[in-house]
């Protein structure tokens, strides 16, 4: 097998909202979002997500316009194409879009939909535009633009309006309501702060790079990860690394009970449960919920301490944190005090 990497534009070095709001999307939004951990900048497409050994890869083109016609977003499924005739496999193909015209939805409440969901007239403009588009393409064989190829791909393509706000593609992340939940102005700044991010993959060049297989797009670090963007979120929040080295201030009392020969491997122990716990995709619900709840009490409670905060957690959201023990959780709300400044 083999996969060019090519593309209909000159491959840019910032990254769009849109483009962030598309990856933002697979991460908190797309029914598959559990098994989606590399997101891929400008190798394939726009964006591509894939699983931790790349066995499934979802393949996105976002566009910026609000209210493209049907025969202008046919214009822009040109790349999802290439993709779709291709030796790689991919397991869904998705436009991810400011907006559509009126003309071209049957159910215009929809904001992820098929081609079922489109007008006969406006899918034959869809398509036009499509068929133009590819003929123009030197990246793209014209012996596979053929009327099955068309009409199979177009069946094959989902549609994702991402009309929302930067912060509304934040909190579904972080998955539970915070009682003093962090303000729209945090929350965009966590956004820009992953377009940053996003942006800073494109600055090598991989025009025209040749692999066998998907998995050989992460050799050239084009990619962010799901644990990069879920720790840059508590980062913000909490203004503090959780991981990062030395003691909190609010854990010394803890940590100066240990014994002398254990202090350093035990505090190591105790990053390490957080780690665990934050990566940790099977549970990340109860892991929010967990953060929700030490930091509505830090919030409410100015003066309590470490043991305070631990105490007043209610057992049931302890014990759905099994990766943390009582040293560790006690280290997490060090970490969480610390950075609030209370």
């Amino acid at each position: 097998m083999v996969y060019t990497v090519s593309s209909s534009e000159k491959l840019r070095k910032s990254a769009s909202d849109t483009e962030t709001k598309a990856l933002l999307y697979l991460l908190g939004y797309h029914p598959n979002k559990e098994e989606i951990f590399y997101f891929v900048v400008d190798f394939f497409n726009d964006l591509t997500g894939m699983d931790n050994m790349a066995d499934n890869i979802w393949d996105v083109q976002s566009k910026g316009a609000s209210n493209p016609s049907p025969r202008e977003i046919g214009k822009e499924l040109v790349t999802l194409f290439k993709n779709f005739v291709s030796e790689i496999k991919f397991t869904q193909y998705i436009l991810f879009t400011n907006g559509v015209s009126n003309t071209l939805r049957k159910d215009t409440q929809l904001e992820v939909f098929d081609s079922n969901n489109i007008n006969a007239k406006a899918l034959l403009s869809l398509r036009s535009g499509l068929k133009e588009e590819c003929t123009q393409k030197t990246y793209i064989d014209n012996n596979t633009i053929t009327d099955e190829n068309l009409d199979s791909f177009i069946k094959k393509v989902t549609f994702v309006i991402g009309g929302k706000n930067p912060p509304d593609y934040i909190r579904p992340i972080i998955q539970a309501e915070l009682k003093t939940e962090p303000t729209d102005d945090i929350l965009e700044a966590i956004f820009n702060e992953i377009r940053n991010a996003q942006s800073s993959k494109k600055n090598t060049v991989v025009e025209h790079i040749v692999i066998s297989t998907p998995d050989e797009a992460i050799n050239y670090q084009r990619h962010i990860t799901s644990n990069e963007i879920k720790l840059l979120i508590i980062n913000r929040i909490i203004n503090r690394d959780p991981l990062a080295p030395g003691c909190p201030i609010p854990f010394m009392e803890v940590y100066q009970k240990f014994p002398p020969e254990t202090k350093n491997d035990q505090l190591e122990e105790c990053k390490n449960d957080l780690a665990r716990a934050l990566f940790n995709k099977n549970n990340g619900k109860a892991f929010w919920e967990l953060f929700a709840e030490i930091y509505k009490i830090i919030i409410e409670n100015k003066k309590f301490g470490v043991e305070e905060i631990f105490l007043n957690i209610p057992k049931r959201i302890k014990r759905e944190n099994s990766d943390f023990d009582v040293l560790s959780l006690k280290y997490f709300i060090s970490t969480i005090k610390e950075g609030l400044g209370k």
